[in-house]
C-alpha cells in the first residue's frame, strides 16, 4: 500500500489524480504544511470501519456468479396444532 500526499491546492487542481490515487493507498491532504484530512477509496474505508456490504452490494460484486454454493434444504416438517 502507497501513500500519498497532496497540498489543498494540487487537490483542487487535479481530483482526478487524487481519486486515482486513493485506489492505491490513502491520500492526506495538507494545508499549510499540515496534514488536515485523509482521501479512501470506499473499500479501504468499510474495511477501516468495519463495515459489511448489504446482499445486494455482495451479490453484485465481480466473480459472484463463479462461486459454487449450494445451501442444504430444510424439511420443515407439519405438526398439529394443539388447542387445548
Amino acid at each position: 500500500m502507497t501513500h500519498t500526499t497532496l497540498t489543498s491546492r494540487e487537490l483542487n487542481q487535479d481530483v482526478t489524480r487524487a481519486k486515482r490515487a486513493a485506489e492505491d493507498g490513502p491520500v492526506f491532504i495538507t494545508d499549510r504544511g499540515k496534514p488536515a484530512h485523509v482521501l479512501l477509496s470506499i473499500e479501504a474505508y468499510r474495511r477501516l470501519t468495519g463495515q459489511r456490504r448489504n446482499i445486494a452490494e455482495a451479490l453484485a460484486m465481480p466473480g459472484a456468479a463463479e462461486i459454487d454454493f449450494e445451501p442444504p434444504r430444510v424439511d420443515v416438517g407439519i405438526r398439529p396444532v394443539d388447542f387445548s
